[in-house]
């Protein structure tokens, strides 16, 4: 692929380097949703928004909103990386959440602390690292383990009404493959730390969110009505 021009500062997408993060855990709440293509993270991520006052910021439709943006520098560049299944530069990724972040956080209840919902992302060390130092330290990542063959299964199905690019065999592929060599380090990573909820996908969403709403409890989040 070429290499892009730099765009103009007033342009530019990816932040300087800062000492602090932009937003303290004490006021904002950052919980990361991993799992494998197909595992249902879009599921159970909507429970979740409904039931506990997230909000949830999707790293891949934030991409792909950008993409499609007619004035944005790095359209063509996402959409060339995500057709072949790779990850798109890191620095892009983590402004685009900063300023989704950002933009809620300011049309928000004063008084209420933040809750976000970041799903599919980190989906590489680096990522994680650079929000957690830039952007707001996690609370812990909530991981849905689910056999390839059953994400396989509903990608496929799922590729024949949702009009999605990579909801087809080939790319299916390449996510898999580029999840587990980049994504599951993450996932061991914060582990290490004990700060990962580990949710098994396989049964059907209404029994996983069960198990979700109770691992939740756990970790001190309960139920905004």
């Amino acid at each position: 692929m070429p290499a892009l021009n730099p765009p103009p500062d007033h342009e530019k997408l990816s932040a300087p380097e800062k000492d602090t993060p932009t937003f303290s855990p004490d006021n904002v709440s950052v919980i990361y949703v991993l799992g494998g293509p197909g595992a249902g993270k879009g599921t159970q991520c909507a429970n979740l928004v409904r039931d506990y006052g997230f909000k949830h910021l999707s790293a891949g439709d934030l991409l792909r909103a950008e993409q499609d943006r007619p004035d944005s520098q790095f359209g063509n560049m996402i959409k060339e990386y995500i057709r072949d299944g790779k990850i798109v530069p890191m620095e892009v990724t983590v402004q685009l959440l900063e300023n989704a972040m950002t933009e809620d956080i300011n049309s928000g209840k004063e008084g209420q602390k933040s809750r976000f919902l970041i799903d599919g992302f980190p989906r590489k060390m680096d990522q994680a690292l650079r929000f957690e130092s830039a952007v707001c330290p996690s609370k812990f990542t909530l991981f849905f383990d689910c056999p390839e063959d059953v994400m396989q299964e509903r990608l496929i199905n799922r590729g024949k009404t949702s009009g999605r690019s990579d909801d087809n065999a080939e790319s299916i592929k390449k996510r898999f493959r580029t999840f587990v060599e980049t994504s599951m380090p993450v996932v061991d990573h914060f582990e290490k730390e004990g700060k990962v909820v580990k949710v098994s996908a396989v049964k059907g969403p209404d029994e996983i969110y069960e198990e979700v709403k109770g691992r939740m409890g756990e970790r001190g989040f309960e139920m905004r009505k």
